[in-house]
């Protein structure tokens, strides 16, 4: 065993250690959970929301009353235990109050997407025999609304705004937050002691997946799976990364409602005893960073490489030392990364690198950051080699939301691999099949989906364990790497096995396209659909004197783009390039169901849009 090998094995029982004085695993639920830490924390800040141009929080004391006064609230309406509850609410302090309350009242929160329309709302309120529904504004009410008077079992909704949508029916009663809980004592003694009945394998959500394909069906989270994951990131946070009293700030902006920000952006910071900022949205994203000094950053890998793109345009733009630099930066990241060192005659140039280039960008991301953590889908290498150049540490973690849903991440206790997703957990077991699919076992692994024992049948082994769908392998040193979805897989006319992410990730990496999907089941060869770049698009109408509304069928733009894509091609085997393809009528988006509200793209939808299209090019 190597001197660094025998280093990464001493801080991993140092992370053991860390873990076991947090007290994490003495939590029964995660209600209880969260009254222990606002018993611990009092007026501390828990939960921050701009307001006016100013940062305001909500202290854990005074969140800690109003989970209480909700429950009893719940309650009074007759809620019942066990009872679903739909959650419809973009992220903001309330939907936390909220989704803890309805537990408290042990009930099961069932958080569905503000995007839905209001058949989606209809499905999920059927399915799961929700008796009622929480919805943040007026208007995400109106689509709820349209679903719920059709809904059989739901006899309630409550606005956290007042609704303003007239009066009640006699199916269905309104109710405005502020006067539901006035007059409520919100005793938190009672509401904690209340939760310690509420056991482990009880279910806590219904969080039905965003669906890839087919209906989406609700994963029965139970409150030890949420606590499984929230120690074994705990076990990350708290032995990985040099502690500096402060405690950990996270800045929430992806769905909540998603099991990825739900469990690690939520309940993990829960857990550590931590304070959540609420961004004010995409657009105030950066500025938000700066001003909140995040400590960590649960983010998608669709947002890391358009991070990366607008850095590259925005360094070349600059010009000057600025391009040289981040080449260099880049050129030893990548050798530290191979041989875990860099030369004496690189060692000024870092030097250099790390004052000027990697000290703008850390006070960019707010000074203090310790992780961006990405999830939720594949991270493509190239994108991760940019970052950890940059100085930045960036972490893939894996998952599914039958996982609760976290399965493993990389760490830098271990040896960071970019083209894997890290280590189990701890306490999570994971084997491959002999078809190279993953299994995955341990307390994190759901009791099912919600009604629905078929589907359950086909992804739970009769022992527990969960079949993951995913095709990958351990390595040496127990790092789990992805090849392939194995129902993605593309088999072409000899047989030959393709894995399509890893070639729409090579085609997104090139500053001409933003998005894309390719197909070539039982073909002679792959073809695609992309979606240009935006601003690539702009910038080559103004030099070609086109219009951008027509360059769909501008045959000189088709050209620049199929340029594109035939230079990655010489990145790629014989079986993996793409021969030709079609130009998007449209961005690929959650509001045109063409990907998921994690950012995934929905291959049915697409195929559905541009199928014809596509079997054309191979005329």
């Amino acid at each position: 065993m190597s001197r660094a090998d025998i280093e990464r094995a001493e801080r991993l029982r140092e992370a053991e250690r860390a873990v076991a004085e947090t007290g994490v695993e003495q939590w029964k639920n995660l209600v209880h959970m969260f009254f222990g830490q606002a018993e611990r924390l009092k007026d501390a800040a828990f939960l921050w929301r701009k307001t006016e141009g100013n940062w305001q929080a909500i202290s854990w004391g005074e969140a800690a009353k109003q989970v209480a006064r909700l429950a009893e609230a719940l309650k009074g309406l007759g809620i019942n235990k066990g009872d679903r509850v739909v959650l419809v609410s973009e992220n903001r302090p309330e939907f936390c109050l909220w989704d803890l309350a309805i537990m408290s009242a042990g009930a099961v929160t069932v958080p569905t997407y503000t995007t839905n329309t209001a058949r989606d709302h209809l499905h999920i309120l059927e399915n799961s025999g929700a008796i009622g529904a929480i919805v943040s504004t007026p208007k995400l009410a109106r689509t709820l609304m349209e679903a719920a008077y059709q809904a059989a079992d739901c006899r309630f909704i409550i606005g956290i705004e007042p609704l303003k949508l007239g009066q009640a029916s006699g199916k269905l009663d309104l109710h405005d937050m502020a006067d539901l809980t006035a007059g409520q004592p919100g005793d938190v003694g009672a509401a904690s002691t209340a939760a310690l009945r509420i056991g482990r394998s009880e279910t806590a959500c219904l969080i039905y997946t965003s669906g890839t394909g087919g209906t989406p069906r609700g994963v029965m989270q139970h409150h030890g799976a949420i606590l499984h994951n929230v120690a074994g990131c705990t076990d990350i946070i708290r032995g990985d990364f040099p502690q500096d009293g402060r405690r950990e700030t996270f800045l929430s902006f992806l769905p909540t409602s998603h099991a990825y920000e739900h469990t690690a952006g939520q309940f993990f910071p829960i857990g550590l005893g931590g304070e959540i900022y609420y961004a004010e949205g995409l657009e105030k994203l950066a500025a938000n960073i700066e001003e909140t000094h995040p400590s960590i950053i649960i983010v998608v890998p669709r947002l890391f490489e358009v991070l990366r793109a607008r850095m590259l345009k925005t360094v070349q733009k600059e010009g000057g030392l600025a391009p040289r630099l981040l080449a260099q930066a880049e050129r030893i990241g990548r050798k530290r990364y191979d041989s875990g060192k860099i030369g004496l005659l690189d060692k000024p140039l870092d030097f250099l690198i790390d004052r000027t280039l990697r000290k703008k960008v850390r006070q960019r991301f707010g000074g203090r950051l310790k992780a961006l953590v990405s999830g939720g889908a594949p991270l493509s290498p190239e994108v991760g080699f940019f970052f950890d150049a940059i100085g930045l540490n960036l972490l893939q973690g894996y998952g599914q939301t039958e996982t609760g849903p976290i399965i493993s991440c990389n760490r830098p206790a271990a040896k960071i691999k970019m083209h894997s997703v890290g280590p189990a957990l701890r306490d999570t077991e994971v084997m491959i099949a002999e078809d190279g699919e993953i299994l995955v076992g341990g307390e994190l692994v759901m009791k099912g989906y919600w009604n629905n024992p078929a589907d359950t049948a086909k992804v739970l082994t009769e022992d527990g364990w969960l079949m993951t769908g995913d095709i990958g392998l351990i390595d040496e040193d127990g790092h789990i790497v992805i090849t392939d979805r194995k129902k993605d897989i593309i088999v072409n006319d000899k047989g030959d096995n393709i894995a399509p992410q890893r070639v729409e990730g090579l085609l997104t990496l090139q500053p001409e396209i933003a998005q894309a999907m390719v197909q070539g089941d039982q073909r002679p060869y792959l073809v695609g659909v992309v979606v240009p770049d935006a601003e690539f698009q702009m910038e080559w109408a103004a030099e070609h004197g086109a219009d951008p509304k027509t360059l769909k069928e501008n045959p000189a733009f088709q050209r620049a783009i199929q340029s594109a894509v035939d230079r990655v091609s010489t990145q790629l085997s014989v079986i993996e390039k793409v021969r030709r393809v079609i130009l998007a009528d449209e961005p690929f988006t959650v509001e045109n169901e063409q990907m998921t509200p994690s950012l995934k793209i929905r291959r049915h939808v697409l195929r559905k849009v541009y199928g014809k299209r596509l079997d054309a090019l191979y005329k």
